[in-house]
């Protein structure tokens, strides 16, 4: 696969589950034009891991906020199935959850499981102009860092040189 970091991020429009369950929306790439984009796929709804990541996002989606930083779940699951735990389980989140159901988009950002049907754990931090900047993907086993996705935004914003464990009111090099 092609790296995405340094390029343009792929396009994508999507449906969306509103974060309080109320309804629906859809989102796209150019919803968050002039804005720092956090976006994290998940393999599926009403699993194990990842209500420990989506609701550790929500509960400091304030801190990505007043980065300039706008925050986006997506998965495999239809926006219903996101309604439909977000008014069961999960409970409310205060961002958008994205349904790709069409596995276009996790392919376009290259973490589609094929065989499965579902994406990895990709995070990807998109800045302003619309470029990617930082992006992990790993296991579907292991959960994410929420403070070392603000550690790496938080650096990624300074536009200097941050040596190792920087993290803001550190020197840069």
């Amino acid at each position: 696969m092609e790296r995405l970091v340094g390029r343009k991020a792929p396009e994508f429009t999507m449906n969306a589950c509103k974060g309080d369950g109320s309804g629906f929306t859809q989102v796209s790439l150019k919803d968050y034009e002039g804005k720092w984009l956090v976006m994290f796929f998940y393999p599926l709804d009403f699993t194990f891991v990842c209500p420990t990541e989506i609701t550790s996002y929500s509960k400091r989606v304030e801190e990505f906020n007043k980065e300039g930083a706008e925050v986006l779940s997506v998965s495999t699951d239809s926006e219903y199935s996101h309604q439909a735990w977000i008014n069961s389980s999960l409970g409310k989140v205060n961002f958008p959850m994205a349904s790709d159901r069409t596995k276009k988009v996790a392919n376009d950002f290259g973490i589609l499981l094929e065989d499965e049907g579902v994406a990895l754990r990709g995070l990807f931090i998109i800045d302003p102009e619309g470029i990617v900047r930082y992006s992990v993907i790993h296991d579907n086993n292991i959960g994410r860092s929420v403070d070392e996705t603000l550690r790496v935004l938080k650096a990624l914003k300074t536009g200097g040189l941050c040596p190792v464990d920087w993290n803001e009111g550190d020197d840069l090099l």
